[in-house]
Order: structure tokens, then sequence, then C-alpha cells
């Protein structure tokens, strides 16, 4: 029996579920979610492996219009695996009948490939079958899809047919990774992850969008189970610090309390959380701060 693998980037614009839709392939959560756009910042690869193939996923953040350094970053980082990948998913919401200029404008960058390209239609539980059939005619005319897959990221629903679609396209090659290997994102920048999503959860407005995480420690004890964090969160505004930390130290409490619970189930061990907010201002248009942060 031959066996496939190889790379497949979802691509997208912000909020659209992309991040969703691969920890549901995956069978773990990997990527961190949120209801607020761009909550993806790096591209994050994930390895799905069965007897006959083995697939690598790479998230990349949702194609926007940049407004700072950081913007340009995710962009770039978005547009940059295109050319690199065996095939593309390229994921719409089903609630868009008709593409809209975001939408448009990736279109116009994915006819420039050569990469098979697959239209992911996304949160189909959320419309009647008679809108979903009017989204698949309308963006079926954009340009020539390998193939159309309606799909609910939420419920699991269409995934199998997802996953047989992108196999048809891969070709024979060798394992990459080892067979229980999920992720080769490192540990801790899965920790400063999930630390900016449980913000991302709990703090409201525009104060998540200019927060960044630095890990300054992570260390097992030894012979203990225990893992030490410590890290900083890093905000542009004086007045942002106050929400974050928030009335007698309890937003701060809250986000660490949340961030540690998560954090020990993904990587099976006790964790000793500490966090530090701290002022940057602009740290977004810093290079230097983007290179710290692991922006690079």
């Amino acid at each position: 029996m031959s066996f496939k693998s190889g790379f497949v980037t979802i691509i997208g614009r912000p909020n659209v579920g992309k991040s969703t839709l691969l920890n549901i392939l995956t069978g773990e959560k990997i990527a961190i979610t949120s209801d607020k756009p761009q909550t993806t910042r790096n591209s994050i690869r994930t390895v799905i492996t069965k007897e006959d193939c083995q697939i690598i996923f790479i998230d990349t953040p949702g194609i926007h219009k940049p407004k700072n350094k950081l913007g340009e970053y995710m962009v770039n980082t978005a547009e940059g695996t295109l050319n690199e990948v065996d095939a593309v998913l390229f994921l719409i919401e089903a609630t868009d009948t008709q593409p809209g200029a975001g939408d448009l404008f990736i279109i116009e960058q994915l006819k420039l490939l050569r990469t098979p390209v697959i239209l992911v239609i996304n949160k189909i539980d959320l419309i009647r079958k008679e809108q979903l059939l009017s989204t698949i005619s309308n963006y079926s005319e954009t340009m020539n899809y390998k193939a159309i897959v309606p799909v609910s990221a939420l419920k699991s629903d269409g995934t199998d047919i997802l996953l047989k679609e992108i196999k048809s396209l891969l070709p024979e090659g060798p394992k990459y990774f080892p067979d229980d290997m999920l992720t080769d994102q490192p540990e801790k920048l899965i920790a400063a992850e999930l630390i900016r999503e449980k913000i991302l959860k709990l703090v409201s407005e525009e104060v998540p969008h200019g927060v960044g995480i630095e890990i300054i420690s992570f260390k097992e004890r030894e012979n203990k189970g225990i893992i030490d964090i410590q890290a900083n969160i890093y905000c542009e505004k004086d007045s942002h610090k106050g929400i974050l930390i928030g009335k007698e130290g309890k937003m701060l409490k809250k986000i660490g309390s949340l961030s540690r619970e998560e954090i020990e189930n993904i990587l099976g061990s006790k964790v000793f959380l500490q966090l530090w907010v701290k002022v940057k201002t602009d740290w977004r248009n810093s290079t230097s701060m983007l290179n710290t942060l692991g922006y690079k």
C-alpha cells in the first residue's frame, strides 16, 4: 500500500474558523480560538498521521489590511505559505453568500498559484440549504476549485469528506513526523498562546489586540513533575494595564487561573504560573519587541 504525505495550508479572512477547523481535524486543541478577529498571529503546524497518510496542516493568520508592523508580519506569514504546500484550503463563512472585498482579494492571489485549492464553506449549521446552494454557485464562478466542501467545524460535520479530498491531492511521500506527534510548536509558545487566548476571552474591546506574551522562564522542577512558568503580559497603555490587572488584581488572577488549568491539560503536568503586566507603548510597531515576542 502506497503512503501519501504532504503539507496543507488553511487560509481565509480573520474569524472564519480556521483554528477551530484545525483543532477538529487534529482531534486535539492545538491552536487558540476566540470570537475576536486576528486571533492567530503565527503559522501553526499540526500533524495527522493515519495508516496510509500523514497530513501536516498549517494554520495561518487571517489575511487583512495591516495597520502596524505586527499586522504586516501576520499577513506576510499567511501569504508566504501558499507556494510551499501541496494543497490550500480556502475557508469562507456559509453566511457570506457573495464573496466580499476581502475574499475577492484572496481569490486573486489564489488564481496565481499552481497549488490546488479546495474551497471550504464553514459554519453551514448557521444557514438553510437554499443559502448554501447559492453560496456554492456564486463562489464556483470565481475560480477553478479542485473541490468545494461544506463543513461545520464546530459540529465536526463534513470533516471526513474534507480529509478524503485532501488525501486525494497529496503525493506519495515519507512520514515527516513521528506517529504520536501532534504539533511542532514548542511548549513555551503553546503556553504563551494559551495565556493570550484567556485574555481574548476575558477582556473586551481593543485591549486584547494590543497584548503580547513573553515567556521569561519555563523550567521543570527536578523529580517534582511541576513546571514553573513566568510570563510578561505587554500592553500599550497604562489604562490597558489597569484593565488587565483589575480591581484588587482580580482580573489578572482570573487570567492566571484559567491559563494554568488549560496549560496543565495540554502539557499533562502541574504548572505554577506567575504573570506580570508591563506597558510598552506601540510595541506592535517595534521590530525589537516583535523579535522578543517571537514574531520574526
